[in-house]
C-alpha cells in the first residue's frame, strides 16, 4: 500500500507531504505526491505559482512542484497530469482522485484548512477527494502537529512554521 498526497505547492500541501513522510517512515509505506496542473494562467495565479503580470510556463511550474516535493521528501515519487482546461473544482477533484486511485492508497494525506468542517465550502477540491471511502484520509490543518514534538528529520521544516510570516 501507499500514502498519497495531492500536492499543489501550498503550505498545507507541504505539511501534508511531510506528515506522510513521517508516518510512512514509521510504517514503511511508499509516498507518492500527485499534482494536476491546468494550463491556464488563472489557476496558476490562484495557486500563487505566478504573479499578476508574469507569463505562465507550465513546464516550469511542474518542475517547481517536483523540486518542492524532492526537497521535502527525497524518496517520494512525484506524478502529475497536465490538463488544458481550468475545470470547476469538482472536475479538478475527479482528476486528482483518479491519480490518487492509481496507487491504491491506504491513506491519502490532505493539506486543507476547510475539509471536514460542519459547513463545507463548495470550492474545496479536498472535500471531493476526502469523500471517497476506498481509503482513509488524514487531514492536515496546521503546518506543525499541534500535540507532537518535532521529528528530527524534519526539524527545519517545523522551525520555519514557528517563525513569523
Amino acid at each position: 500500500m501507499t500514502f498519497v498526497v495531492p500536492f499543489d505547492g501550498s503550505e498545507l500541501a507541504e505539511a501534508a507531504l511531510v506528515r506522510a513522510v513521517e508516518y510512512g517512515a514509521a510504517l514503511e509505506q511508499e509516498i507518492v505526491a500527485v499534482s494536476v496542473v491546468p494550463e491556464r494562467k488563472k489557476y496558476a495565479r490562484e495557486k500563487g505559482w505566478i504573479g499578476e503580470d508574469e507569463e505562465y510556463d507550465v513546464a516550469a511550474a511542474v518542475e517547481r512542484l517536483r523540486e518542492q516535493v524532492q526537497s521535502l521528501a527525497p524518496d517520494a515519487t512525484f506524478e502529475y497530469e497536465r490538463i488544458r482546461e481550468f475545470p470547476p473544482e469538482a472536475r479538478l477533484a475527479n482528476r486528482i482522485e483518479r491519480l490518487v486511485l492509481e496507487h491504491d492508497p491506504s491513506v491519502v494525506f490532505l493539506g486543507s484548512d476547510n475539509v471536514g468542517r460542519v459547513v463545507t465550502p463548495l470550492t474545496s477540491v479536498g472535500v471531493h477527494v476526502a469523500a471517497d471511502e476506498s481509503y482513509d484520509v488524514f487531514i492536515v490543518r496546521q503546518r506543525h502537529p499541534p500535540k507532537l514534538e518535532t521529528i528530527d528529520a524534519h526539524e527545519d521544516f517545523y522551525e520555519d512554521a514557528d517563525s513569523p510570516s
